[in-house]
């Protein structure tokens, strides 16, 4: 089954020009086999096995893609006291950093639609381990925002082949709850960096981009030898429902035409993806400057700071999980009714993470995992929403596309944020971010109307 993984060849039936070279020929879809058994038995069998170990594998994969990202976040306080830096300037790294991650999460959701998921995979998270490392041996602004910015990109290539791994090997009536289990990822890197990186930067913050990117480099190999690519190239038929959408036999033009009828046509996918810019400036909020403010606004430690940060993670994990459960067994799909809830209840726990006088880290603890818990879940399902819509042919652009709108966020959680809170205040940046909450409740109500998938279109 290892040789069926390691084939780096074109498939014969996906065109592919001539230039793409020999150096580009890893990222070559895999080339599909000859199906092993057509007994259904054994193929539901195999499906079974090979689903988990995408699953897996992707989790691991993607989670460890915030080991190299969101360090930062944690590493902030201690670099404006040791490196003078303001927050403005951190502000600006967030967004620029955010600003090419979303388009790179585009640009390469389209090539992610077409190219072999290990490959893609394992060669973004390697780059995006050497840009932290270049991070760490640098002090001076300029040249740290550059390669921060580089990282983002880099970044880009995480989610798409994640997004191609996923629409491929699962059917529409399941994707939401298995997209909720993989979307765990966020929170397991996203929690586990900073609390890691916590206890790195009494050390030095240096060493929360060496240890994490050492870490990458190992995931590197692990992604490398677990992870296929489509369901054919390790001959499987393909997955159940979505035949009809199968990339064989399809020209470059047929793609493009199929990406613009099914992607950029298509109203609910653009009405989502500006959801999804309201969505992100609260998780991003909170996870980059959340250590920031328990530590100015409720005076805590920075090590306590870190397992706060990490219960908002954990509790979205868990509230994303139940999202996509309730999706599919309650509402055919149809996830966008989901998330009309989830944004109204997120607005709602952060109106009392701000008002409501806490009187020890546990009550604040709990709120900011609540509020985890309700942003989670659109953050996921709306995802979900723009895969099936699109088809398993263009998930990756599809979320590419909400990823643009998403990120673009940055430039008010990132900048925006730090030049509010540093001219007026945290109640200000309170203020605005149970804003942003009802606005994305309100676009989630427009695209309510949404079908469950785009398969019967």
């Amino acid at each position: 089954m290892a040789d069926q993984i390691e084939t780096g060849i074109v498939a014969e039936s996906i065109s592919q020009p001539p230039a793409f070279g020999r150096l580009l020929r890893i990222f070559a879809p895999a080339a599909a086999i000859p199906i092993e058994s057509h007994d259904a038995d054994n193929v539901a069998r195999k499906y079974r096995y090979w689903q988990k170990r995408v699953l897996l594998t992707s989790i691991v994969g993607y989670a460890t893609f915030y080991f190299v990202r969101k360090n930062l976040s944690i590493a902030m306080p201690v670099m404006q006291s040791s490196l003078g830096f303001k927050k403005t300037q951190l502000g600006l790294f967030l967004t620029l950093h955010g600003l090419l991650y979303g388009v790179s999460k585009f640009a390469n959701g389209f090539l992610g639609d077409r190219t072999n998921a290990r490959a893609f995979m394992a060669f973004g998270l390697g780059a995006s381990a050497l840009m932290n490392v270049l991070f760490g041996f640098n002090s001076a602004v300029v040249v740290m925002g550059l390669i921060w910015m580089a990282n983002g990109w880099f970044q880009g290539m995480g989610f798409p082949p994640c997004a191609r791994l996923l629409a491929h090997w699962f059917p529409p009536k399941k994707l939401a709850s298995r997209m909720s289990i993989w979307n765990i990822s966020h929170s397991i890197g996203g929690g586990l960096i900073v609390i890691l990186c916590g206890y790195l930067v009494v050390i030095s913050w240096r060493l929360a981009f060496f240890v994490p990117a050492a870490i990458a480099f190992a995931c590197v190999i692990f992604i490398w030898f677990t992870l296929p690519d489509t369901p054919p190239s390790v001959g499987l038929p393909e997955v159940e429902g979505t035949e009809r959408h199968s990339e064989k036999h399809e020209s470059g033009a047929d793609f493009r035409k199929f990406v613009v009828k099914q992607v950029f046509l298509n109203k609910y996918i653009w009405i989502v993806s500006l959801a999804n810019f309201f969505v992100y400036i609260i998780r991003y909020a909170v996870l980059d400057w959340g250590p920031t403010l328990l530590i100015e606004s409720k005076h805590v430690v920075i090590t306590h700071a870190g397992w706060m940060v990490a219960a908002f993670e954990f509790c979205g994990a868990l509230g994303a999980m139940f999202g996509g459960w309730f999706t599919d067994r309650f509402l055919g799909g149809r996830a966008v009714r989901a998330c009309v809830v989830y944004m109204a209840m997120a607005g709602v726990s952060l109106f009392a993470f701000w008002k409501l006088p806490l009187q020890s880290e546990l009550m604040t603890t709990g709120l900011l995992g609540a509020a985890g818990f309700f942003v989670y879940g659109p953050q996921c399902l709306l995802a979900v929403t723009a895969a099936n819509l699109a088809t398993k042919r263009a998930a990756a652009t599809a979320i590419g596309l909400t990823s643009i709108f998403g990120y673009a966020s940055t430039v008010l959680s990132g900048w925006g944020l730090g030049a509010l809170v540093q001219r007026y205040g945290w109640d200000a940046g309170f203020f605005g971010l149970i804003l942003t909450a009802i606005i994305g409740t309100l676009l989630f109500i427009a695209a309510w109307p949404a079908k469950a998938h785009g398969y019967e279109s």
